[in-house]
């Protein structure tokens, strides 16, 4: 009788073991230390035990190895050999199976919080020699592959990870994240204001109230300069400068001469270059055959980086009021939880075939 209690003494205690192993780490254990910051009371006690880091993992490992043995052992006393391997290994496999690694259960969560004081005790007596043995242990280990090879492999994590109920991560950093990560798969053609579309004014016309309005009204703050047809692209003219001149006279007093082209298939990785590069801010786009076909400008190539469209209010930023306004605004919508109007520029579309859609703006 005295062998069969022990038996059964030690499986108790390797179940326990095995059920405190799957608690302990039923979530990653950076996960477990940001919820024991944030003084969740369960969290914060586990974390006393799965900070010693490998350690607690031999440990726990031990136990259940060295108290399934001794188990063993009294049990084949009372029971036949054959017996008492085949009940030894039923516990522990339905143990193993019946508490997911992933969910957390009551019982395990219970049994856990009684004994880790023991197990930080034990840890905290022999985390030399465990920790010694963890080192022994990871010269005769191979590392897995993460499992991610190439780009495909981020965007499909990134996937799932929206999918995530628990996640934690804003729809919008994870919009900008994918977007980033096929940037550098796209060409200047993806992106381009086609040619039919663009606002352009040639160098002659004259500056006035009427004009300024028909170039605010368009959406754009540059505009390509013509002279004669509007292939012979020979200036660009930024509306801030109108604007800030309230000018008159002709286009040509106020545009800026300094004309730079890229071609339609060169990536947007290579424009944004030429861009940072020149310090200009729009570029003539033209094929292979040298011929006019657009334009693309840093806004164009910014919105495929984060994702979402880049509002062009360039008067909101230069001045004071405006942006004293807009602060004020905002703080008004916090506290009463009112909706504020925000403009929003009615740009063209970007490509020769389909309008750009609409896309949420970034919070």
């Amino acid at each position: 009788m005295l062998e069969l209690l022990l038996a059964v003494l030690f499986l108790v205690i390797a179940v326990a073991a095995m059920v405190m192993h799957k608690t302990y780490y039923y979530v990653p254990p950076r996960e477990l230390k940001r919820q024991a910051a944030h003084h969740e009371p369960l969290a914060q006690v586990l974390w006393r035990a799965v900070a010693f880091g490998g350690s607690l993992r031999i440990l726990l490992w031990s136990v259940t190895i060295l108290s399934a043995a001794i188990g063993l052992v009294f049990l084949a006393h009372v029971v036949p050999s054959w017996l008492a391997i085949v009940v030894v290994a039923a516990v522990l496999l339905y143990t193993f199976g019946w508490i997911p690694n992933t969910q957390l259960t009551s019982f395990g969560g219970r049994v856990t919080v009684w004994g880790t004081p023991t197990v930080v005790w034990l840890l905290t007596n022999s985390h030399g020699v465990l920790n010694w043995l963890q080192k022994r242990a990871r010269r005769h280990v191979i590392k897995g592959h993460t499992g991610l090879y190439e780009r495909e492999d981020l965007l499909e994590f990134l996937e799932a990870q929206k999918k995530q109920p628990d996640s934690r991560i804003e729809p919008a950093d994870m919009a900008m994240a994918q977007s980033a990560l096929t940037f550098g798969t796209k060409v200047v053609r993806d992106v381009l204001t086609p040619r039919r579309v663009v606002k352009a004014i040639g160098q002659a016309d004259s500056v006035g109230p009427v004009v300024m309005d028909d170039l605010h009204k368009s959406g754009f703050s540059r505009f390509p300069v013509y002279d004669g047809k509007q292939d012979n692209i020979v200036g660009v003219l930024y509306l801030r400068d109108l604007v800030r001149t309230k000018a008159s006279g002709q286009v040509s007093k106020y545009m800026h001469d300094q004309v730079c082209y890229v071609h339609e298939d060169q990536s947007l990785r290579d424009a944004l270059q030429a861009i940072l590069k020149t310090h200009q801010q729009l570029f003539v786009v033209v094929n292979s055959f040298e011929e006019y076909v657009g334009i693309v400008t840093i806004e164009d190539i910014l919105e495929e980086i984060i994702g979402a469209q880049i509002v062009d209010e360039f008067d909101q930023y230069e001045d004071l009021r405006a942006v004293a306004a807009r602060m004020a605004a905002k703080d008004h919508k916090t506290h009463h939880e009112a909706p504020v109007a925000k403009p929003i520029a009615d740009k063209p579309p970007k490509s020769h075939d389909q309008p750009t859609p609409e896309l949420e703006p970034v919070a």
